[in-house]
């Protein structure tokens, strides 16, 4: 059952997830599946890259990301979908043993104009690394029911 709705989603308002360490054999599962660059399947060519290191792939931070707004709060949500991610930014590498954590930004909150029962969320989204560091960004939108549908509108 629902316990968050779109009046819950405050502009400003900023919120931290979870906490997920990601390993090496995760990073070359992932990568073998779906991006098998060198520097996200093979240690040497990680250190021979920009990258420093076997890094996770950026689609790799992005799942990760997901499954941190599920477990934080999307699961609880009355999240109706989303039209779509309109930024993805991968600012530092994922490495073995990194520690991340996800900071949610609510950049903008408004009722649909077509659909009253509905608001759209834009939402930016950090993956932090254990020293606050931004690993990625994200800017969402998400659709969610309304508390109270018929409410007059502000």
């Amino acid at each position: 059952m629902a316990d968050i709705f779109f009046e819950d989603f405050i502009e400003g308002d900023v919120k931290t997830y979870g906490s997920y360490t990601v390993s090496a054999e995760e990073i070359v599962a992932f990568a073998r599946e779906f991006d098998a660059q060198p520097m996200h399947v093979d240690e040497a060519a990680g250190k021979a890259s920009l990258l420093g290191g076997l890094a996770a792939s950026g689609w790799h931070a992005c799942c990760i990301t997901q499954r941190l707004m599920c477990e934080g709060f999307l699961l609880r949500a009355a999240g109706l979908g989303s039209p779509g991610v309109s930024e993805v930014k991968w600012r530092k590498p994922i490495h073995p043993g990194d520690v991340l954590s996800l900071r949610r930004t609510v950049v903008e909150s408004r009722t649909s104009k077509s659909k009253p029962d509905m608001g759209l969320v834009t939402l930016k989204l950090e993956l932090l690394k254990q020293m606050g560091e931004v690993a990625t960004e994200q800017v969402i939108v998400i659709l969610f029911a309304r508390r109270n549908p018929g409410a007059r509108l502000a």
